[in-house]
């Protein structure tokens, strides 16, 4: 196997955690609808725990996409 081809193969490996990414996200934003939905009062407690948990899973999608440039572009 050529090296170019190895590395086109580890990068689309790396970028594989988007799909859970994607699932997480909206798992956090579908169960902050549904909480605001039954209790509108409690919307701003729940509001920093969305925007922490988002934020820490884009921080997932980021990291991959890191890896996947540097093994493109360093290696």
């Amino acid at each position: 196997m050529e090296v170019e081809a190895a590395k086109l193969i580890g990068a689309g490996l790396a970028v594989i955690g988007l799909g859970g990414v994607g699932a997480g996200i909206g798992n956090i934003f579908s169960s902050m609808i549904s909480s605001v939905a039954r209790n509108p009062a409690a919307a701003p407690n729940v509001q920093l725990f969305m925007w922490v948990g988002f934020a820490l899973v884009e921080a997932v999608a980021l990291y991959a996409l890191v890896v996947a440039l540097v093994i493109l572009f360093v290696f």
